[in-house]
């Protein structure tokens, strides 16, 4: 049986949020901010395969959700980044946004890339926030959130 059409949901991974800590040392009476990163959210990449032909892989599973990034640590450490997820499309693939019915990818060559779906990006940690005038920033960024997508994919013949 010949599955050309399928409806599914993609969601990138939300960005990490950033650190809001303080250097603590013995002897050390004031250490000052030191708080970490966040990471970067992973993304949806789909990548058109020539060994598929059908998009029976999207009739059970619909929803796939990349990895969201790590939060930021003490000593100005940074979050892990999200991994990203690779969903693999026959050739003659076309996606499109259902919300917007415009096109997002149109899979017209073997191995060719696109990320439908991006992840949010990290906050700052309160590292970033110092100023001459403000030297003990309390506060931090939180991650941006990513892109959410209703897509509907065609097979072209």
């Amino acid at each position: 049986m010949l599955y050309d059409k399928a409806r599914i949901f993609v969601q990138g991974g939300r960005g990490g949020d950033g650190s809001q800590s303080f250097r603590r040392e013995a002897h050390v009476p004031r250490g000052g901010p030191d708080g970490g990163d966040g990471g970067r959210g992973g993304g949806v990449v789909m990548v058109a395969d020539p060994m598929l032909t059908t998009l029976i892989d999207f009739r059970f599973k619909r929803e796939y959700k990349a990895e969201r990034g790590g939060h930021g640590s003490s000593n100005q450490k940074f979050g892990k980044n999200g991994a990203s997820i690779e969903l693999r499309v026959p050739v003659g693939t076309q996606v499109t946004d259902v919300a917007t019915g415009e096109v997002v990818a149109d899979f017209v060559r073997p191995d060719q890339r696109e990320v439908v779906a991006r992840g949010g990006r990290g906050g700052r940690g309160n590292v970033h926030f110092v100023s001459s005038t403000h030297q003990t920033p309390r506060f931090a960024e939180r991650g941006e959130p990513a892109e959410v997508l209703d897509l509907r994919l065609d097979l072209k013949l």
